[in-house]
Parts: C-alpha cells; structure tokens; sequence
C-alpha cells in the first residue's frame, strides 16, 4: 500500500518532519510512505495549469498513484501554511488528483493544542468541491506539548502517543481497504 505523504513544514529541523519520518519508519512494515517534496512547487498560477513545470506534474502523479495521503500540519496563525495549501490548489486543478483519495491527517506542536485549529481548515479544504477528498472520520492526531515527547533523534518516546498513532494507522490502512472495496 502507497500513502504519499505532505508535511506542512519546510524548516529544517521541523517536528512535524520528524514525526513524518517516524511514521514513515515505524509502519515501513505495513505500507510505503513517501514524503513528497511539496516545498518546491511553484505558486499556484491558474495561466500555467494546463502546462504545469514538470515538479508539479510528478507530484500530482505521485499522489494520483497512491492508496492515500497523509497529511502532518503544523499551524501557523491558526491555519495551515501557505505552501500547503499551495500544493492543495495545484491537486485541484484541472485532473483533480485528490478526488475519493482517502486522506489522514496529523500534526503536532509545543503548545497544548497540538495543530487542531490547522487541521480544522485543513479538513473544510479537503472536502471542498475541488478536492473531494475522504478525510478518515474520528480518528484525529493532534499532538500537543511534543517537545516532551521526542528523543534527541526526533523519535516519539511518549508511548501513550505512540499507542494512540499505531491505533489510528491500523484504522487508516483498514478504512484504505474499505474503501477500494
């Protein structure tokens, strides 16, 4: 099973990227999770659409190949990142990629609220007309005070966290199932 996977954060030492890699290492059992290079997409311009640069076109192929998407946001002013959503305007035009995708969505922070104010913008984008996307119902991660859940190498120790993530993508892989049916 092929999960494309969009993290939200560009810095370098993200903690979202961090717990992208972790999930991508720890279920690597259980399905492939490729992280897609979303920050190098151009803006989206709707005068190229039609004759989209080349990253754009790899990456919407990518993700139109996959069994799902995970998404892992940080929130930035209370919403997701602009190079975010940028990706999710270029999935919307034109082959519509994300349409009937099953998606999951993750995200964690310092602060006590781990990402749920982003992942709130995050699902009304996703089920928008352009998107159409199926966003894994109750089953929501948001990760809070992460800064005392990781190990110097980034990898989640908190093992209440850890339980509460494998039980959702054990949801996820079966809710993909489900819905190839």
């Amino acid at each position: 099973m092929k999960i494309a996977a969009l993290v939200g954060s560009n810095r370098k030492d993200s903690i979202n990227k961090k717990l992208a890699l972790y999930m991508q290492n720890r279920y690597k059992a259980k399905v492939e999770i490729e992280i897609l290079p979303i920050e190098k997409l151009p803006m989206y311009n709707q005068d190229d659409e039609l004759t989209p640069p080349e990253i754009v076109t790899e990456i919407k192929k990518k993700v139109a190949d996959s069994d799902g998407v995970l998404f892992v946001t940080p929130e930035y002013n209370h919403s997701i990142p602009a190079f975010l959503k940028n990706a999710i305007d270029w999935f919307s035009r034109v082959d519509k990629v994300m349409a009937g995708k099953p998606v999951m969505i993750a995200g964690c922070s310092p602060g006590v609220l781990g990402t749920a104010r982003a992942q709130m913008h995050l699902r009304q984008i996703l089920n928008s007309p352009g998107i159409s996307a199926l966003t894994l119902p109750g089953n929501e991660v948001f990760i809070g005070a992460v800064h005392e859940k990781l190990d110097e190498s980034g990898s989640l120790v908190h093992e209440p966290t850890v339980q509460f993530i494998d039980t959702v993508m054990d949801n996820y892989i079966n809710w993909i199932k489900k819905q190839s049916q």
